[in-house]
Formats: C-alpha cells, structure tokens, sequence
C-alpha cells in the first residue's frame, strides 16, 4: 500500500554506499558499530574467522575465552576493512553491539539459547526486517515498513545478532533480460572476493560474498532457481536450497511461491546445518511448511562423516557441446576421485525431461510474480508502490534503476496468462527427473542417495549491457531440476578453475524431496574428505 512519501531516508545515497542504520533487537544509542567493543587483550586480533566453525566458536564463548560483543567486534572490523572492495554489506546494523550484549547476558544468566547464540548473521536483504530496511535492491522500496519476517523472528529468538543486511541481484534477479548479476538500484554492484572484477553471481550474491570474505559467520539467502547454489559456488562457500517448505517464506520478498525458498551459506557445512535447524519449521502463515511428511528427517546438526561410504552417487556431466573449460571439467573428475576414495560408488547419469521443464519455467515464473510480488505489496505498509505496474511505471521514472539494464521482466509479468496447468506440468516433470535417476534398478539397493554435478563455471568479468553491449556470460548450471521439483540442491567447494586458477567451483548434490539431512550428511563428507576451500585474497584482477 502506499502512503505519504518518507523515502528521504536513502535519498542522494550513491550506488553502493553503506547505509548505517537501525536496531534490530537491542536498544541503545546509534554509535558507529567499528568504534565500540575492542577491549585491551581481546582475542579479536588472533581470531582465524575464516577457520572457525560455530561449534568453535561457542566452546570458545562457553568456555569464557570469547564473548559476542568480541565476535560481532570482529566482524564489524572485518566489514570495515574488506567491504568498500566488496560491496556485500547493503546495510549495517548499528545496534549489533548492543544486540552482542544482550546476547552476552542471555548466556550468563541462563546459557546459551541455541547454537546460534551470539552468532553475526548477515540477511539478504529481502527478508523482512522490522527495524532495518528491506528494499530487495530496489530503490522503490526504500520507504516500506515491513514486520519482521518468520525467519527473522526465529534467528532473533535464537540469539543470533543480525549484523546487517546483504546486497542482492535486484528483484532477485527477475527485473530484466540482460541484468548483470550483483548489482542493485540501494547497493549498487557486488564484487566476487577472489577476485574483485569477477561476478559473485545472482541473485544471493552478497550473502555468498559476503561469507566467503568473513563479513558474518553464516548467511541467508533465497533461491528461486539457482540463487543460492550459484553465488555459493561462486564464492567458494557452501549453500543449501533446501526443499520446498522446509522453511518459511512469510516476511520474504517474492518471485513465485511455487519455487522460492530461504536457505542458509557458509563457509562450512556444519554451520549451514545449524543455520538451517534453527530457521526450519512449520509456520501457519506459509502452507508449505505443514507439507512435511511425519517421519521427515530434522536431525540436521547430527552430521555424518561416513556418509558416503557404500553410498551410490550419480554424476551428471555437462554435455559435450556445454562450452564448460577442461580446468572446469577437471574439478568434476576429481569430485568422483574424492567421492570414490571416501567409499562411494558412483554412477554416470543423464536426468531425463530437462528441456521440457526447462521450457516451462520462465512462463510459470511470470504469472507467478505479478501474483505474489503484487500480494507481498498490499500486506507490506509504508511507502512502496501498489503494484507490479506501479513498480513498472515508477523505475521509467527514477534515474538510476534502468542506467544499466532494462525491466523486461516485470513488463512481461504484467500480462503473462495463467500459468497453473504448466506450473503442475513442469513440476511433475522436475520431480520425475529426478526420482527416476536416483531409482537405478528395481531393488533399494541400486538406488542412488544424491546427484552430484558441478554448481557452476568459473566467474566471469562483471560488465553491463548498456555499457559494453554484453551482461552476464552465464554458461553452465545444473540448479533447475532440483529447483522447478522443489527438491533439495547443496551446493559444496570443489576445487578452483579460470585465469591462474584463482576462481572457486562448486559442485552441488540433489537428492528427493524433504531428504536435505541425508545431503548435509553427505555434503560434510565430501567437504572433509576434498578440503577444497581456500579464503579469498582479494584480487584485483587475474585478466580476461
């Protein structure tokens, strides 16, 4: 709904500056966040943020050697120092100090809440935050009053310090045919960490970005078809897309709730599976979350080291006319190298109805959007535009949304025909292709626990339709079956490719619906067994 213009707030904020702003828990003044909390002998100095996992970092609050102020301190300088390159960090949550103590207090009073307690949070930045803005990278949004989403909620109760707000592909990636992956009209253009004029991917590209280069400890992102494996891959983190349902979607910005889900990113498996049990569950609001069978697996902290031994694997390679670099296929051969030596039998495979599915999505996804993201904005009060067409109209007029790339998109869903007969058809199909490939036999024995296939290719050169006539050079993805099926895709480091072998790989395993713990399972074992995953450096450049 719309109301009296308050968009002041960012207005004349340049492209990529950082918005300072807000509280998300705590209370308490608005001092800048790097200036507070250093305390003479902290150990901030001597923390390997990248290394640590959260089971390390709460033996080390547990064990008073750590306190969340001192972490979250860490983080904030971490962001200080790195993110001008980066441009992650849409916006910084100015209480997360405040937040850290009372985190801090929680602990000793009563212990720790959860195992996310006192842990920096970055959210991508359209999940809903009551006392942060929520623009999904679109200026037209910057005056909106959203509550706090369902997932923002649980993270909050959890203990967790939500230190801010991560850039995106605006409109997740869903505004225009040749939009360039990262940039947005608030936060301007993220940069890929390994190297700083490579692409981090779209659309949770500053949550993956933003993890990998040790701005928070985990991430949210969200996931329409290929947004969190892509940037996960990408950015050398690991990133999960869990099935349909598995987490709540209220409070979140919208493509289509036929295929959108939140998911958590890493840097290590063990902290995606903590991120995820505590933001899973049922919620009333989001009928997806009671589609959960009875017996579902949500033990997802209870990993398994010797998951692949005696599993079966299926590999999907890219076929021969993919254009994919033999340093790219080379990572693949040594993933079924590391899945073999670990126990695991593997298996080629080809999924089955790919172009027929494929077909369908993108017509499915445009009457989808005008649905959903239209329903999003009559329930979200402040200052944000009616709907689709008002969105439409409004960038035509603002001088910086269509500098770059254009709206196609959002034209095209103004109008798009009802979609529900193909959204049922492609989905079945989705879902077949990948249950048929797992059944290898007639007997549970031949069946297959997951499908392995590289995430992504090495990131390409950030560049802009309007300028240098080309956007994305997107090559290769194998997120759509999991993604149209509503099935479970992890996306885990796997090696590094490109110009002097400076940009990470990911490979992705897909398994059936509601099977994410058995990925986790597997995914944590394959990342022990590949110690694949190496910190960024912060390259300027490694060439063309």
């Amino acid at each position: 709904m719309r109301s009296s213009p308050n968009r002041v707030l960012l207005a004349g904020v340049a492209a990529g500056a950082l918005l300072l702003t807000g509280c998300t828990s705590g209370g308490g003044g608005g001092t800048e966040p790097a200036a507070a909390g250093r305390e003479a002998g902290s150990p901030l100095d001597s923390l390997d943020l990248d290394a640590l996992t959260i089971p390390d970092l709460q033996a080390m609050m547990d064990g008073g050697e750590l306190t969340a102020v001192q972490l979250t301190q860490a983080y904030l300088d971490r962001i200080a120092e790195h993110d001008d390159e980066v441009g992650a960090v849409l916006t910084l949550n100015t209480q997360a100090l405040p937040d850290a103590q009372a985190s801090d207090d929680a602990r000793a009073d009563g212990g720790a809440r959860s195992e996310l307690e006192g842990i920096p949070v970055l959210l991508k930045d359209n999940v809903d935050t009551a006392d942060l803005p929520t623009t999904a990278g679109s200026r037209l949004l910057v005056g909106s009053e959203p509550d706090d989403a369902t997932i923002t909620t649980r993270l909050l109760e959890a203990g967790a310090i939500v230190i801010g707000k991560a850039n995106l592909s605006e409109w997740a990636n869903f505004r225009g045919d040749g939009s360039t992956s990262g940039w947005s009209g608030v936060g301007g253009q993220t940069a890929n960490p390994y190297v700083l004029d490579r692409n981090p991917c779209g659309s949770s590209s500053g949550s993956g970005a933003g993890v990998s280069a040790s701005f928070a400890q985990v991430a949210i992102g969200t996931e329409t078809d290929g947004s969190i494996v892509c940037p996960a891959g990408a950015n050398g983190v690991v990133g999960l897309k869990p099935t349909l349902g598995q987490i709540s979607r209220t409070g979140i910005v919208p493509i289509s709730a036929e295929q959108d889900t939140a998911g958590p990113m890493a840097r290590h498996t063990v902290d995606a599976a903590i991120l995820l049990s505590v933001v899973a569950g049922a919620d009333d609001e989001d009928a997806a979350t009671g589609l959960a069978p009875d017996d579902v697996d949500t033990a997802f902290t209870d990993l398994d080291l010797d998951a692949l031994q005696g599993a079966r694997i299926g590999v999907w390679s890219p076929a021969a006319d993919s254009g994919v670099d033999a340093a790219t296929l080379q990572v693949l051969t040594d993933t079924v190298a590391t899945l073999e030596a670990a126990g695991a039998t593997t298996v080629p495979v080809e999924l089955p109805y790919t172009e027929e599915f494929g077909a369908g999505e993108t017509p499915a996804l445009l009457a989808e959007f005008d649905r959903d993201l239209t329903a999003y904005l009559e329930a979200t009060d402040g200052d944000v535009p009616d709907d689709l067409a008002g969105l439409v109209a409004e960038n035509a007029d603002d001088p910086v949304e269509l500098a770059y790339f254009g709206q196609e998109l959002l034209v095209g869903a103004i109008d798009a025909p009802d979609a529900t007969a193909t959204r049922e058809t492609i989905r079945a199909l989705a879902q077949r292709s990948i249950d048929e490939t797992l059944a290898q036999g007639a007997g549970a024995e031949d069946d297959l626990t997951a499908v392995v296939a590289l995430t992504n290719t090495p990131a390409w050169l950030t560049r802009y339709l309007s300028v240098d006539g080309v956007a994305d050079d997107f090559l290769y993805s194998s997120s759509g079956p999991a993604a149209v099926a509503g099935y479970p895709s992890v996306s885990v480091p796997a090696g590094f490719a490109g110009p002097q072998g400076a940009l990470p790989v990911g490979v992705s395993f897909t398994g059936t619906g509601w099977a994410d713990a058995d990925l986790l399972d597997v995914a944590a074992d394959f990342e022990d067994a590949a110690q694949a995953r190496r910190a960024p450096g912060f390259l300027p450049t490694v060439g063309a």
